[in-house]
């Protein structure tokens, strides 16, 4: 219903504002050209602002520690020398927690350095997080700007928005957290050039392309979330091929 009056309104401003240019129909060429345009800009704004869902704001420590220590790991593991931690998207990943709390996760995020994981911290100290976290009813949360950094999949962090979701193999991911999935990922993709929806999973079909970066060829871990049926339904539901083709 929510949708159904946006729309509405929108389409009561478009029909009141082309009234408006028609009463300019002796105004010079180029005055009209440019209200039109803007016209047309404010309503792709409206349309692109609808999209957008409800995101609840839980921020983790950004600190100077944090912010060289992703200049650190941009350098070592992806061979990306930068000055700023903040990426160009053109990946969506989606990943489970293995943790069943939105609490507990944004705590194990909060850390600046690793609290264990021996086999990562060899790699780099930097702790693991993401740009977003799912509850399993849905929610949104937002625990770092979606173009900063977030070490969450390797080879792709320099390209990749990160979306962890609150469930594991025993518990998998519910209709509401593909129904968020599916709201944040369009809205991801009406403000971004994202090319690839993928799921942990599958991320290792992007070695040997131009999209893999990562310095130690021996470095990467074998993953089995979130499960090729709920990418397969999530990627129908964005429109999009439902297998992954690394190109």
């Amino acid at each position: 219903m929510l949708l159904k009056e946006q729309f509405n309104s929108i389409t009561n401003n478009l029909q009141n504002y082309l009234k408006f240019l028609g009463s300019f129909v002796f105004m010079d060429k180029r005055i009209v050209g440019f209200l039109v345009f803007f016209g047309l800009w404010v309503l792709s704004f409206q349309l692109r602002a609808q999209e957008r869902p409800s995101i609840v704001q839980r921020p983790i420590t950004w600190n100077s520690m944090r912010e060289d220590l992703s200049l650190s790991y941009l350098e070592q593991r992806h061979g990306i020398k930068s000055s700023s931690v903040e990426i160009v998207p053109k990946m969506v990943v989606v990943h489970w927690t293995d943790v069943l709390s939105v609490s507990k996760t944004i705590r194990t995020f909060d850390p600046v350095q690793l609290p264990g994981r021996p086999g990562l911290k060899k790699a780099s100290l930097l702790n693991v997080s993401a740009q977003f976290v799912i509850g399993r009813d849905g929610t949104i949360f937002q625990l770092l700007p979606e173009t900063t950094f977030a070490r969450h999949t390797i080879g792709l962090n320099y390209c990749a928005i990160g979306i962890e979701n609150i469930g594991s193999a025993r518990y998998p991911l519910t209709d509401a957290q593909l129904k968020a999935n599916t709201a944040l990922i369009k809205y991801l993709m009406s403000k971004y050039d994202i090319q690839y929806v993928i799921g942990h999973h599958e991320y290792q079909a992007f070695q040997g392309t131009d999209w893999w970066k990562e310095t130690d060829p021996d470095y990467f871990t074998r993953k089995s979330d979130p499960g090729n049926a709920f990418m397969e339904q999530l990627r129908l539901n964005l429109g999009l091929q439902q297998s992954v083709v690394a190109r």
